[in-house]
């Protein structure tokens, strides 16, 4: 029997850069948001789809309610539970791009579930343009001062786990971490915000850590062994030992391998990085659909990952893989298969990952653009609700 939530709980990723800063005013140039590479992307090869250009909601800005209030009705027409805010959190009290998720969360509005995700990871000058500079230059810094610092940032979030909108698994907030092992001692990082929530009248926390389904080290042009295509099971395990609740599983590294060969990867990533032209690597999503979910994706604490698109080339330039001719007929058959995958879960951890929301410029995306328009949030209530 269907749940009357719909068939499957889909968190969508969302990225709050889509608005001024200082920061990024200092790094790129007065006014930069992720619109600045959206719209002056260029195609780079016939037939290659850019720049993409937003339809119903415009190139907005997340300072504005109004916007708020349109993505979260698109969201929930479509069968998506709710958004899954990034969350710049730098160290010592540091943050970035925190302003739309503060003032939903202090305005109440919009009144639809949200959680939250910690980007832990530093900005180089390559985070968010494409730059054909070979040198990679610091820009912020992603650091973890100790203990006192981890308990700051806890108690700096404790209004939103408390938030009636929050999103909760087994009764506890669900909180993302982008780089498990990023975290010196991550076990007691976890024991801590467990035990500092049930101080706080939380059931504790629901830790979820973001994990590749095969090692990247596996396929970069230094490693030449053959890599496992059911390597998922060991590195999943590890997460879940170290202390988290469970993995939000990514597949597609391990979906280019199989797809085209190892070595394809590693002679295009070698041509891309010593040989002065332009090679592109691209990959027929279609194809890459039917790898990107593995056998592990059915366990009750791996929630796979919803990918509609891929092509961030407007951050990368040609430096970059993407996904081609993807359209929403394909993807709802890339959300049948993560949908075969959970329906023999427990409603509540039935979740799967959506990727992204609003990643714009890394071509992924499910908001209304002018070729598509609401095709892709059709194909997800198709399949979810209808």
């Amino acid at each position: 029997m269907i749940s009357e939530h719909g068939r499957a709980r889909v968190i969508a990723f969302y990225l709050p850069q889509f608005h001024p800063i200082p920061e990024n005013d200092e790094w790129w140039g007065k006014g930069f948001t992720e619109w600045t590479n959206v719209a002056r992307a260029k195609p780079l090869f016939k037939g290659h789809y850019q720049p993409r250009i937003p339809k119903d909601l415009g190139f907005y800005d997340l300072r504005l309610p109004e916007v708020r209030e349109a993505q979260a009705q698109l969201a929930k027409e479509a069968g998506i539970e709710g958004f899954c805010y990034w969350h710049y959190w730098f160290g010592n009290g540091k943050q970035l791009l925190e302003r739309p998720f503060n003032e939903v969360l202090g305005s109440g509005k919009p009144d639809f579930p949200f959680c939250l995700g910690w980007a832990n990871h530093s900005w180089s000058n390559n985070s968010w343009q494409s730059t054909n500079s070979n040198k990679s230059h610091m820009l912020i810094e992603q650091t973890y001062p100790g203990i006192e610092e981890h308990a700051f940032h806890f108690y700096k979030l404790l209004q939103a786990f408390k938030d009636h909108r929050y999103i909760t698994v087994d009764k506890k907030p669900i909180f993302v971490i982008w780089n498990p092992f990023d975290i010196p001692n991550v076990s007691e990082f976890i024991k801590l915000w467990n035990n500092l929530a049930i101080q706080n009248g939380l059931n504790g926390i629901h830790f979820v850590g973001i994990s590749d389904s095969i090692a990247k080290s596996n396929i970069s042009f230094k490693k030449i062994n053959l890599a496992s295509k059911n390597q998922a099971t060991d590195l999943y395990k590890k997460v879940l030992d170290s202390g988290f609740d469970a993995v939000n599983s990514r597949g597609l590294y391990r979906a280019e391998m199989i797809v085209k060969g190892r070595y394809y990867r590693l002679f295009n990533r070698f041509i891309q990085k010593y040989v002065k032209r332009t090679h592109i690597l691209k990959y027929e999503y279609s194809k890459i659909i039917k790898f990107l979910c593995s056998e592990e994706d059915s366990w009750e604490n791996v929630y796979p990952t919803l990918l509609p698109q891929w092509d961030r080339s407007p951050r990368s330039g040609a430096k970059t893989d993407i996904l081609v001719n993807s359209t929403p007929d394909i993807f709802e058959l890339h959300i049948k298969d993560m949908l075969d995958k959970v329906k023999s879960k427990d409603y509540e951890h039935k979740i799967a990952f959506l990727m992204s929301w609003n990643e714009w410029a890394e071509g992924n995306y499910v908001e209304p653009d002018i070729k598509y328009g609401k095709g892709y949030l059709k194909a997800l209530k198709k399949c979810l609700i209808d």
